[in-house]
């Protein structure tokens, strides 16, 4: 069967990727990329091995071989070997005006007939006071978390 993304190194990117393996001052995970494209190379200078061949060798998948050389031949060398950036991005549940207030809250002396604020204790607070119209002991925790006068 052909291959439909077909890695074709030049020799200063082999180079640099013979480097990077050299040093070993990279993740494993970037280090294995660069293997899997100095492997797959099927231009001047380059095994053009099987993606089972490789998968063998490196002890990896399939379908990392076949990830690897799609992201060379779509994205180039810089994005091969690195770390896809999530897509994604969370909206903050809390403001900074909200998140003072829960740190206030948090630093103040507990309701009556508890010893200390539990994290599901302060997300009740925050609704009852109408900080927010709903919040989970979860993200009270992060918040907290990211202060250094934590308390809890």
């Amino acid at each position: 069967m052909r291959k439909r993304y077909v890695v074709r190194l030049s020799e200063a990117e082999r180079a640099r990727l013979n480097t990077m393996i050299g040093r070993g001052r990279a993740p494993a995970r970037t280090l294995a990329h660069a293997r899997i494209l100095l492997k797959a190379n099927q231009g001047e200078g380059g095994p053009g091995w099987s993606d089972a061949a490789i998968a063998r060798a490196l002890e990896v998948g399939l379908a990392t071989v076949a990830r690897v050389r799609q992201a060379y031949v779509t994205a180039g060398l810089e994005a091969a070997p690195t770390r896809k950036a999530p897509e994604r991005e969370y909206a903050r549940k809390l403001d900074g005006a909200q998140e003072a207030r829960l740190i206030a809250l948090a630093c103040s002396t507990p309701p009556a007939g508890r010893q200390r604020w539990s994290l599901r204790l302060l997300a009740e607070r925050l609704v009852t006071l109408e900080v927010v119209e709903a919040v989970s002991h979860e993200t009270v925790r992060q918040v907290l978390k990211q202060t250094s006068s934590s308390r809890i």
